[in-house]
């Protein structure tokens, strides 16, 4: 698989990489969730899956490795496989998020699954979570979701605590949510210290539905951020377990593409993204091997004359987010 250093990092990634959102928890919002489980949630059961997964996604060249403390066991599972399959330091690229905790106590169904804290003991605390699963493969680590409402990027005590890790050799990110990705991203970019950039990395939103970051993102990219893309399918909506009626016309058009191509819509989906010269990696979030290899079918497919076209599936950032929130944890 093609691999790329990701922005100014250093670290050689693979094109497409693999989060740990659908595999470290039982409860999780991606179409079809319960089935990709087979209905099995206890917690050995579910480690034993996701390194399955994770052998299926080594052994096809994958060597960049998403998490966060609000995926339930996730950065547990990941770490336990790493160290299991002995992997060294140098030929694996690893990153994770903080800011979220995870609720849920391991239900499917739950008040919280997950609640926002974006406070300066909040990252010292899941720091230290994060380093006990992961060690020194930790690579990056990012603020799970940051928002204009969160305040984050003004906390002056989160910042100087950031700024610390980086200076100690931690690569410094950021995950982007919600409508105003745009306005996020762009108070991001100016954030210096010492004439230093800040972030090293950017993990935003970015599929043929919601796409309203492009301009800003290669204007990131020509700042030397690393772009790492996540929910290229939209959470399942861009597959064909969509069984929304409001979709079906456009979920027609989208097989009929993915069909000249010999193809599928997710391979389709996650090709669109990699189509992007600012993108250096896009996230499978498969949560079976077969959805994985069906997802690495991307690399193969060309859809430059498809580009135009592609442009019809678009959405508001409005439209698109409150789809997005609509979804149920199963």
């Amino acid at each position: 698989m093609e691999t790329r250093i990701l922005g100014n990092t250093g670290l050689k990634v693979s094109r497409i990489g693999i989060g740990m959102a659908a595999l470290g928890r039982p409860g999780y919002i991606n179409l079809g969730h319960a089935e990709d489980l087979c209905r099995d949630h206890h917690p050995d059961a579910m480690e034993k899956h996701s390194h399955t997964v994770l052998d299926t996604a080594w052994e096809r060249g994958i060597r960049y490795f998403d998490a966060a403390r609000s995926y339930g066991k996730g950065e547990k599972f990941l770490g336990n496989w790493i160290r299991k399959r002995r992997i060294s330091r140098g030929e694996i690229a690893v990153g994770s998020k903080w800011g979220y905790a995870y609720t849920a106590e391991w239900k499917i169904e739950a008040e919280h699954h997950e609640i926002k804290e974006h406070s300066e003991g909040m990252f010292r605390k899941q720091y230290e979570e994060s380093l006990a699963n992961l060690g020194d493969y930790l690579n990056v680590y990012q603020i799970h979701s940051a928002t204009e409402e969160s305040g984050v990027l003004d906390n002056k005590e989160v910042l100087s605590a950031l700024i610390e890790k980086k200076q100690n050799g931690l690569y410094i990110g950021l995950s982007l949510s919600g409508e105003r990705q745009v306005y996020t991203l762009e108070k991001a970019l100016n954030i210096r210290f010492d004439g230093v950039q800040l972030f090293d990395t950017v993990q935003v939103t970015w599929n043929i539905l919601e796409n309203s970051t492009t301009e800003l993102l290669k204007e990131a990219k020509k700042l030397g951020l690393g772009v790492i893309v996540k929910e290229a399918m939209a959470n399942g909506r861009l597959s064909e377990k969509n069984q929304d009626a409001d979709f079906s016309d456009k979920k027609t058009i989208l097989a009929e593409m993915a069909g000249i191509l010999d193809s599928t819509m997710d391979a389709l989906a996650i090709a669109a993204v990699l189509h992007q010269d600012w993108a250096d990696v896009v996230l499978s979030g498969a949560a079976t091997p077969s959805h994985l290899i069906s997802n690495l079918n991307a690399l193969d497919l060309n859809i430059s004359d498809m580009e135009e076209e592609l442009k019809q599936f678009r959405e508001t950032p409005s439209q698109y987010w409150k789809k997005r929130s609509a979804l149920r944890w199963n």
